[in-house]
């Protein structure tokens, strides 16, 4: 998420089932109580039964899409790239066909300076398409929105665009534990309100 120069990211890092989305959605119901417009998305897992099977992008609105699914053993590869991490196949074309629109719609329908973006999250499978790395550096770098979004910890080598995010001077970072996720949500929603404040 930006707080400086009325350019506002805060960013929430966290490692894999640590409550990031939820604290996500924490902030933006107390944004939208307070009369904030909050567009974007949240990632989700899916599953059936304890089995986790995937990841779906959901917008603020409720359309959702394919993420990820895990691959079958006896599903073969469709042929041309394929794009995974670790047991998941990811749906590049589901993803960009929900989230890309979300970008382009920022600008046209944005009326006031009195606005959160959310980008849950910025992640080793989003990262499969140049064109979302693009539209979140854009975001990132618009005077007008404040971006709530969440990233990964880091572990083993480092990704570029997540450092590049982590690193940023308008970005401000809040890392996400089991032990302070349920304490942390007012100085996120604190944090959004400033960032908001500066914009107006």
């Amino acid at each position: 998420m930006r707080q400086t120069e009325c350019r506002d990211g805060l960013t929430e890092m966290g490692a894999e089932g640590v409550g990031k989305t939820t604290l996500v959605q924490k902030a933006c119901d107390v944004m939208v109580s307070s009369g904030v417009s909050v567009e974007g998305f949240y990632t989700q897992e899916v599953r059936e039964g304890r089995r986790r099977v995937g990841f779906d992008v959901v917008t603020v609105t409720g359309q959702r899409g394919h993420l990820s699914r895990v691959r079958e053993k006896s599903v073969a590869s469709r042929g041309g790239r394929e794009y995974t991490v670790g047991q998941y196949v990811v749906d590049v074309p589901s993803f960009e066909n929900l989230v890309l629109p979300l970008f382009r719609n920022l600008n046209s329908s944005c009326s006031s300076n009195r606005q959160v973006f959310i980008i849950d999250e910025v992640g080793k499978m989003e990262l499969f398409s140049q064109a979302f790395i693009w539209s979140v550096r854009q975001t990132l770098d618009s005077p007008v929105f404040s971006v709530l979004g969440t990233i990964p910890l880091p572990s083993g080598k480092p990704l570029g665009f997540m450092e590049e995010i982590r690193t940023r001077t308008d970005v401000t970072v809040f890392t996400v534990t089991k032990e302070n996720r349920d304490v942390i949500l007012t100085e996120i929603v604190s944090a959004l309100k400033d960032c908001l404040k500066q914009s107006a």
